[in-house]
């Protein structure tokens, strides 16, 4: 995240058709710190106008909506407005829905059942460089990965020169920790977790979690769930 971005809350735009829901979750973002919320709009259409017109660092799309969908708003405003980030707030969870938006660009994903807090989070991880995917989510593209990709066999030493450290905090960001679990668990400080995130990732080619996911499996360094 920047400076600047850091400086200031996180300007919000919310987008649901639903106008019971877009207000409730307006009004559940009101009152929490780090967020501002700027605009509102009821369909795809509408979120594309206000990005342009407002410029928000975030918006949180619901995926069915009339007229222009969520993954069609997605596209259009990552291939646009390439500082805008795109958090899905939606009531589904399945492959039809995750996968295409994740293609579309979105680099958090939630389901309506999150806490203001997490959402909060989810904003900010987006803005880091991070994916603001909910452990659930997380445990999901690991499922679709075991289900779709062989299982290769751990490697003998670790891929891409990475240290022994740098492989362990790998793993258990595919395992979904946050960066502050992982410290804990290493008995090491946040910012050490993160240096070791920047080099592993600068070292892999790595962009954010979801990638992550998907390097560690590939490489073996993880186990499918039953596997």
């Amino acid at each position: 995240m920047t400076q600047a971005v850091q400086d200031r809350p996180a300007r919000v735009v919310v987008v649901d058709d639903q106008t019971v829901v877009r207000e409730g979750i307006v009004m559940l973002l009101g009152l929490l710190s780090g967020v501002e919320v700027v605009g509102a709009a009821g369909d795809g259409n509408e979120a594309v106008r206000l990005v342009a017109e407002l410029a928000p660092d975030v918006v949180l799309m619901d995926l069915r909506m009339p007229r222009c969908d969520g993954v069609e708003a997605t596209r259009r405003i990552r291939a646009e407005y390439p500082g805008t980030q795109v958090v899905v707030l939606t009531t589904y969870a399945d492959d039809e829905s995750l996968f295409p938006a994740l293609r579309a660009g979105a680099r958090g994903y939630l389901t309506k059942d999150a806490g203001g807090d997490e959402i909060v989070r989810a904003v900010h991880d987006v803005l880091s460089g991070d994916a603001g995917l909910s452990p659930s989510i997380q445990r999901r593209l690991l499922e679709r990965l075991s289900e779709s990709e062989p299982r290769q066999a751990a490697p003998a030493e670790a891929p891409d020169g990475l240290t022994t450290r740098e492989t362990e905090v790998l793993v258990l960001i595919a395992e979904g920790l946050s960066n502050q679990e992982i410290a804990r668990k290493l008995h090491v400080s946040t910012a050490t977790v993160k240096t070791h995130i920047n080099n592993l990732f600068a070292k892999t080619g790595i962009k954010d979690r979801a990638q992550a996911v998907r390097y560690a499996y590939g490489k073996g360094l993880v186990r499918p769930p039953g596997g």
